[in-house]
């Protein structure tokens, strides 16, 4: 008896942490959500934050399994940061009237665009998440279907404010670009090839990457408005 509470009381303590870190780190997926569906019509986009919150969970378990051979790829956090960095230009200019002339086929596309950025930006969180479960694999399964209604919840509450605020788009672009230029400069293959140590190089990289994004897809943007006016 004494040795089924200790494990019970073992597991439920890794599960509170498992909650806790995905609570704190799913800030991001909450954007990418959001990014990724705001154009859709509202009676698909909650298809699409439904689905494709269930494929990036399901990559997230997944991934918990065969994290540490990931992670000791050389580069792998670098092609990652590449994938995302197109992501957040991707989602900032794509434009409103091609969402309500192929609505179907942003559906899957929104949905394909919220399992891959998820899988990419989720790397480091899997590995917090996987040493908090400490073995406990139920409990990560658990812990990680728990973290779902903050996911979606978060990234519904960002599409409101969206709706209302275009400018938050270019917040969201630039806060996954951020993310993506540190995944690319922390890799650490590309420290190694550098001589250089995870610090200011890193905070740096992000910085101009997040700049360089969100300036390209405020010119593309606003070039687009202007065709638009002209064709008018």
């Amino acid at each position: 008896m004494g040795i089924s509470l200790t494990i019970s009381a073992a597991a439920l303590l890794a599960l509170w942490k498992i909650i806790a870190i995905d609570i704190i780190l799913s800030g991001d997926n909450a954007v990418v959500i959001a990014m990724a569906t705001r154009r859709l019509p509202k009676d698909q986009r909650n298809k699409a934050i439904f689905w494709g919150t269930a494929g990036a969970v399901l990559l997230r378990i997944l991934f918990a399994a065969i994290i540490v051979f990931l992670l000791n790829i050389p580069f792998v956090h670098f092609v990652g940061g590449l994938l995302l960095v197109w992501i957040a230009y991707k989602v900032l200019v794509e434009r409103e009237e091609e969402a309500n002339v192929q609505s179907s086929d942003r559906l899957l596309k929104a949905i394909a665009t919220i399992i891959i950025a998820d899988a990419v930006m989720s790397l480091d969180n899997v590995v917090a998440v996987a040493g908090a479960a400490e073995g406990h694999l139920g409990m990560l399964a658990l812990g990680v279907a728990i973290s779902i209604p903050i996911m979606i919840f978060g990234s519904k509450a960002i599409v409101r404010v969206m709706e209302q605020h275009r400018w938050i788009a270019y917040v969201g672009s630039g806060i996954l670009a951020w993310t993506a230029g540190k995944m690319m400069a922390g890799d650490e293959g590309v420290l190694h090839w550098f001589h250089l140590s995870y610090g200011p190089f890193v905070y740096a990289v992000a910085a101009g990457v997040a700049i360089l994004v969100v300036s390209a897809g405020y010119i593309t943007n606003k070039k687009a408005e202007r065709e638009e006016g002209t064709l008018i």
